[in-house]
């Protein structure tokens, strides 16, 4: 295990203060050492050294002027991870709490959650410390234009093709892709999550909810249960978590919590989808609201949350599905989700639990999606987008949705069975991440040293 602890410290050397990137490292090679005894030519070949640091990072000045004519000044960021198996595929995130760290996680993260699909793509991520929370539409439009000012020049369809995440919906895709026209005079397929009229997926914006759900449906499938009758957690109240409730109501679930930046909604009777969607999708406000259409749920102010963790977690259920954002998930959360009869954990979000609360994940032997794993539904449906626009032509939805259901049962087989070879059927992590890793290290070391 010397080599995880080497490596760990090289990075805190030549990436300093990156906490989040240094986590996802340790957490990946851990889980590598069954393979690396197996394998000393990944060791020949400096895998490990290579594959930590990315291949390019972008980083720039994002000036604009606000509706108050006061210029502001953002750090946008283009982490171009890996590209050996393809171009460099994953989001951009808008949102206060980006830096290198962040970025450089999600990248890292981004190149074993696409091996997993089985498409031909490699990891990126990107994004900004913008913040499009309470800024207008016409603040957001010179925002992303500036953004695609320079971020045009280092991307491109068999180059780099980003998508959304955090902070970054259709309408900033919107923007961002005419900035792109407009400067590069050309109409392809460089970003996906495209409106419908221009280039879209149908499907698009449900695949990274629909995605864990059918990942959660493949876990259970191997303990002999199903979806239909469970009761279910669900975190967050983005694309992601509204499209996991969704896809939980159409197979029979009960989802009964949600939550946002400023609290979270505990609804025994079943979270009401189309109040969820009014709220989010289409006033963009506060989760505060929904008791005012529910009075019989129950909003719980963050600052009431456990010193310890979420309160989205805290309720009795059977199935749970983070779908928020990185580190939501804690020990003392993972022990009272044990605690209250969850027996299946689909991640929607990146890196959703801390390295405490899987360790007890792991110890329970609960079926447990790793959000590599689980949520890669969304980086999917974006490569069929990018087939899309190469062919010039539009699929149906069920034609979408029946290649997402079977890229994610796939996705499922490999990490199985790789746990399997390795004599820890129940330990999907370690699945995934031998399965991702061994793909993208075999085709690194097929095209020599880069």
């Amino acid at each position: 295990m010397s080599y995880v602890h080497d490596t760990i410290v090289q990075l805190q050397k030549s990436s300093p203060a990156q906490t989040e990137f240094y986590q996802a490292a340790e957490e990946v090679l851990d889980s590598l050492r069954p393979l690396l005894e197996l394998n000393p030519r990944y060791h020949q070949h400096k895998i490990i050294e290579r594959i930590v640091e990315p291949e390019r990072q972008i980083l720039f000045r994002v000036c604009w002027v606000d509706d108050r004519g006061e210029v502001q000044v953002n750090k946008g960021y283009r982490i171009q991870f890996n590209s050996a198996l393809g171009p460099y595929k994953g989001g951009l995130r808008f949102h206060r709490s980006v830096n290198a760290s962040v970025i450089k996680f999600l990248g890292f993260e981004q190149i074993f959650k696409n091996a997993l699909t089985g498409l031909p793509i490699g990891g990126g991520k990107g994004g900004s410390n913008f913040d499009p929370k309470g800024k207008s539409d016409a603040e957001i439009m010179r925002f992303c234009q500036a953004f695609m000012t320079e971020l045009h020049r280092h991307i491109g369809p068999t180059t780099d093709v980003p998508a959304g995440d955090i902070g970054v919906g259709g309408r900033e895709i919107g923007y961002l892709y005419g900035q792109y026209k407009r400067l590069t005079t050309r109409h392809e397929g460089v970003l996906t999550g495209k409106g419908l009229d221009w280039g879209g997926s149908l499907g698009r914006k449900e695949a990274t909810g629909y995605g864990a759900v059918y990942f959660a449906q493949n876990m259970l499938k191997s303990l002999g249960e199903d979806i239909d009758g469970k009761t279910c957690l669900v975190s967050g109240a983005g694309n992601v978590a509204i499209y996991t409730i969704e896809k939980l109501y159409q197979l029979g679930g009960l989802p009964i919590t949600c939550s946002d930046s400023q609290g979270a909604v505990y609804h025994p009777q079943g979270i009401n989808l189309d109040t969820l969607k009014l709220i989010k999708e289409t006033r963009r406000s506060s989760l505060r609201e929904y008791v005012e259409h529910h009075p019989e749920a129950t909003y719980v102010d963050v600052e009431s949350y456990p010193e310890d963790g979420h309160a989205v977690w805290r309720y009795k259920a059977h199935l749970a599905f983070p779908s928020a954002t990185q580190n939501e998930l804690t020990e003392a959360d993972a022990l009272a989700l044990l605690g209250n009869g969850v027996f299946c954990i689909s991640e929607g979000s990146n890196m959703a639990s801390t390295a405490s609360a899987v360790d007890q994940i792991l110890q329970a032997g609960i079926a447990y999606g790793p959000g590599k794993a689980a949520n890669a539904g969304g980086v999917a449906t974006s490569q069929l987008e990018m087939a899309q626009n190469s062919s010039m032509q539009q699929w149906t939805i069920e034609k979408v949705d029946k290649k997402l259901m079977s890229i994610m049962h796939d996705i499922h087989h490999r990490c199985a069975s790789t746990a399997e070879e390795f004599d820890q059927p129940h330990n999907l992590v370690l699945g995934a991440n031998i399965a991702g890793f061994r793909k993208v290290a075999d085709a690194m070391i097929d095209q020599g040293v880069y």
